[in-house]
């Protein structure tokens, strides 16, 4: 078995309307002119650089946007160009909404756990229902229909239905969610932000991720209750600008990177941690006086991909951001020194993303996939020399090099857009898989 990054490519309509409370790159930037075109070729670019150290590296297509069905459901008629007028006119803030490329972030699409872990021997796979914010709750029914062309042979997989969409069952995906393995020892790590039974815990940005969520997610997923620790985020965390988990942690095999405020009790879930998987794992802590968590938040050290190398290693591929900070990079240089298993750091240029609070590990999906269940996949989304041409020629052509806010209500904007998703599914092998290709 060996992890897969699915990335979530660049929509033709990423834009800077600081829609993400709690996300502080996204409300800094919020108004600026965005280039999709720029953006989607980074995150082209930072496929390639994963594929070529020897990481299975997968694609999943964006999304259509704007959104007329979204925009029809909050009451808009008449001709396309008439509700994309009348919205940008009456309520901007839902054409914002409506026309977010936010799906690009990946790592919220679903919770997955490998068939290894599952008591029914299948790969499972939960996608969020990401109810804590509109743009982000519009993407559920989407993504859920392209894990299901993906992932269809049900004898491998399982694509379950998301969480009932309610406050109480928040799911934010595997940005919450790490799995870590020593030898025979196996934990899933489930962070959340808060709980029915208590008040809200953050003062500053409310939490997303729900305990509920979490557990329901688990249990969804056929794992052993010896395998699941649920912990809470630190609230310090969450009110610095960590509203998931992946901002503040990240890990691989048995190696966990943590802020000293990602978890509350940080010492005791590494106590636990040690405990449950044994002698083999590693934790690696950064304390506030070493990377305050301004720089942590900022720079995104821990939104780093950390991935496994054929060889057995594992490299950090971060941010430009965390090599322009000091702390941040110092940190880093301390990973790569203190612990074997990391063989080096690689910086990379993920500007248009992380202008919008999204690092390298928030634009990718890891699904842990054996050779035969990699073979089972539908389409065509595995990277590979003639795919990567293929995504940029489209980005070239089809996308624009500068987008502001008022250009949503384009429908020519629209126009490109479907074009251009009309020709990255196809390039994907999913067909149609939209309901504008269908009709």
């Amino acid at each position: 078995m060996r992890e897969h990054q699915f990335d979530g490519l660049v929509g033709p309509t990423h834009h800077y309307a600081g829609l993400s409370l709690g996300n502080l790159a996204s409300q800094s930037h919020a108004g600026d002119s965005s280039n999709p075109r720029a953006a989607a070729l980074q995150g082209v670019h930072k496929m390639k650089r994963v594929r070529a150290v020897g990481v299975a590296q997968a694609v999943l297509p964006p999304q259509p946007r704007p959104s007329l069905a979204a925009l029809e459901r909050l009451g808009f008629t008449g001709s396309e160009e008439a509700m994309l007028l009348r919205a940008l006119n009456e309520a901007p803030a839902l054409l914002h909404a409506a026309g977010s490329a936010s799906s690009m972030w990946a790592a919220n699409a679903a919770t997955v756990v490998p068939s290894c872990d599952a008591q029914d021997e299948r790969v499972h796979i939960v996608p969020a229902n990401l109810v804590s914010l509109l743009h982000r709750s519009l993407e559920t029914s989407s993504t859920e229909q392209v894990l299901r062309r993906i992932f269809a042979d049900d004898t491998r997989f399982r694509v379950h239905a998301p969480l009932p969409g309610c406050d109480a069952l928040a799911d934010e995906g595997a940005a919450n969610h790490t799995r870590l393995v020593a030898g025979d020892k196996l934990v899933h790590l489930f962070g959340w932000g808060r709980c029915a039974e208590r008040p809200a815990p953050t003062s500053v940005f409310p939490a997303r991720q729900t305990r509920e969520a979490s557990s329901a997610v688990a249990r969804s997923c056929q794992l052993v209750s010896g395998a699941v620790l649920l912990w809470q985020q630190d609230p310090r965390g969450i009110d610095a600008g960590a509203f998931h988990t992946d901002v503040l942690a990240v890990g691989c095999g048995s190696l966990l990177l943590l802020h000293e405020h990602a978890f509350i009790e940080g010492s005791r879930l590494v106590t636990e941690l040690g405990a449950r998987l044994g002698d083999l794992s590693r934790c690696v802590v950064a304390t506030n006086a070493e990377l305050p968590l301004a720089d942590a938040v900022s720079a995104y050290p821990f939104n780093s991909q950390l991935v496994s190398l054929p060889n057995g290693k594992l490299r950090l591929l971060a941010p430009k951001e965390s090599e322009e900070n000091t702390a941040a990079r110092r940190f880093l240089e301390r990973v790569v020194a203190e612990t074997d298993d990391v063989s080096a750091v690689e910086y990379l240029d993920v500007k248009g993303s992380m202008r919008n609070g999204g690092g390298p590990a928030c634009l990718r999906l890891r699904v842990p996939l054996t050779d035969d269940e990699s073979a089972a996949l539908g389409g065509r989304v595995m990277l590979d020399d003639r795919l990567e041409s293929e995504l940029e020629v489209i980005i070239n052509r089809r996308y624009r090099d500068r987008l502001s806010l008022n250009d949503l209500a384009d429908p020519q904007l629209l126009e490109e857009s479907r074009t251009a998703l009309d020709e990255i599914t196809q390039a994907l092998g999913l067909g149609s898989v939209y309901e504008f290709q269908q009709a």
